[in-house]
């Protein structure tokens, strides 16, 4: 699911309607948990000081590789809901190229009201998770020449 070649606006698409099928935030929320449950196990060497997000209340680490232009995030965190934020993001933003993950935007995670519903330290949390995910886009960008 994480890794196959899909168009960011179809993934998003998706998100917003998976999220619309349940009535409350209670199901939304033991929705997020069950994606964090199958988020890709990032590789333990990459659970260093580096790859840790800053802003997070809770840890999350996230790393990224370059493959054929597109950039594959692996992460995980000790928190289950912010497990699920992190794979959340992760579906949206792995396997796209990184000119396609800065010029995208991020008003799904409004239209599937996940900001709305977070504790503040969980939003800011995410908008640092966010962050993270263009700040590799830029330096992967860099590095192939686009």
């Amino acid at each position: 699911m994480y890794f196959c070649s899909m168009k960011i606006e179809t993934i998003k698409e998706e998100l917003i309607d998976e999220f619309s099928m349940f009535e409350d935030w209670i199901e939304r929320y033991e929705y997020m948990i069950e994606l964090g449950k199958s988020l890709p196990i990032i590789n333990t060497k990459f659970k260093t000081e580096d790859n840790v997000i800053k802003g997070c209340q809770s840890k999350v680490w996230l790393h990224a590789d370059l493959e054929n232009e597109k950039i594959i995030f692996t992460a995980d965190s000790d928190a289950i809901i912010t497990k699920g934020i992190v794979a959340i993001l992760i579906r949206v933003f792995s396997n796209q190229s990184p000119e396609v993950i800065l010029d995208s935007n991020t008003d799904f995670i409004d239209e599937i009201g996940l900001k709305e519903h977070l504790s503040p330290t969980r939003a800011n949390g995410l908008v640092s998770m966010i962050k993270k995910i263009k700040m590799y886009a830029v330096a992967y960008q860099t590095q192939i020449g686009l």
